[in-house]
């Protein structure tokens, strides 16, 4: 493909969300998918697993390797989401896939293929970051062969699992810090621009009447949202393809690991130097790109134009 600018290694829980990047993923032509490690978060490990595979026949994908990771975090047992369904993907009775599951291990899988490609690759993981914290500490070489890392999680502002923390980082707060630590420059698309960009309701029905099959499911993911029809993870692949649509600015970040504040994702957006430098407290932290705000409707069109493309 020779209009690819993004090679991209997708680390999801597939549940509703994910799904919807999954699609986009496919579609837009400037994204090359290599491969897909899937890890608990939403659903079981075994639910991701199958609803990943299941939407890359949706989508037409071609062959492209699937592997298990990790089914807990790290530290904490394995606690799946409420809102993705029974199967964890809306309940949409999608049939089971023929796709082979690649026999690696997630973690080995993304190896091979970061440190076997002949161009860096963009990891974009919007799950709990456990495979991503075990392949950092397990072949800390891939580092530098990483464009970057853009995670789905975190929040600048108030949180959804807890009242500052969000699911991915709160389901598993030791891995997102190590990925936030690890020296890779990190990309975090969190819930200040996550919970923006939802999908008109004609734009919808337009989905769900339309000649694409992969589109019509792209509708009834949509559909099955209580809380209004987001596009959700899917804004973190249509922000790699089209950065202009958000505000971004560098910040110091952290990641709470205790207390009634753990998985929170500090963003020290301070102007100036504060009093815990002043008295000898402060603690240099790494710098992420936050993305702050975003041009809703533009990134809406985006992935309403894009996933309408498959078949």
């Amino acid at each position: 493909m020779t209009d690819v600018t993004h090679r991209v290694l997708l680390d999801v829980d597939t549940g509703v969300d994910d799904a919807l990047a999954l699609l986009f993923a496919v579609a837009h032509p400037e994204i090359e998918l290599i491969g897909v490690t899937c890890v608990s978060g939403n659903t079981t490990l075994e639910n991701v697993v199958q609803n990943t595979l299941a939407i890359l026949d949706v989508a037409g994908a071609p062959e492209t390797p699937v592997a298990a990771g990790a089914r807990r975090p790290l530290i904490e047992p394995a606690r799946s989401s409420h809102v993705h369904g029974g199967d964890g993907m809306g309940d949409l009775g999608l049939p089971s896939s023929r796709r082979p599951v690649d026999p690696r291990h997630g973690v080995d899988l993304a190896r091979d293929l970061i440190l076997g490609s002949d161009q860096p690759v963009t990891l974009v993981t919007v799950a709990p970051q456990t495979n991503v914290a075990l392949l950092l500490r397990q072949y800390p070489e891939v580092a530098e062969a990483l464009d970057r890392i853009v995670f789905m999680g975190g929040a600048a502002g108030v949180g959804n699992a807890t009242a500052v923390a969000e699911f991915n980082v709160w389901h598993d707060p030791e891995a997102a810090a190590i990925t936030i630590d690890s020296g890779v420059q990190t990309f975090m698309y969190g819930l200040d621009v996550f919970n923006q960009v939802g999908v008109a309701r004609s734009d919808v029905d337009a989905l769900l009447s339309g000649e694409s099959a992969a589109a019509r499911i792209a509708g009834r993911l949509l559909d099955f949202q209580a809380d209004g029809a987001h596009i959700g993870d899917a804004g973190a692949l249509c922000a790699l393809v089209d950065p202009g649509a958000l505000h971004v600015e560098r910040h110091p970040v952290r990641v709470e690991l205790a207390g009634a504040s753990r998985g929170q994702t500090v963003v020290d957006r301070r102007p100036r130097v504060g009093e815990d430098a002043v008295h000898g407290l402060h603690t240099a932290l790494p710098l992420v790109d936050v993305a702050l705000d975003i041009d809703a409707p533009r990134v809406a069109r985006l992935f309403v134009e894009t996933v309408t493309t498959l078949p």
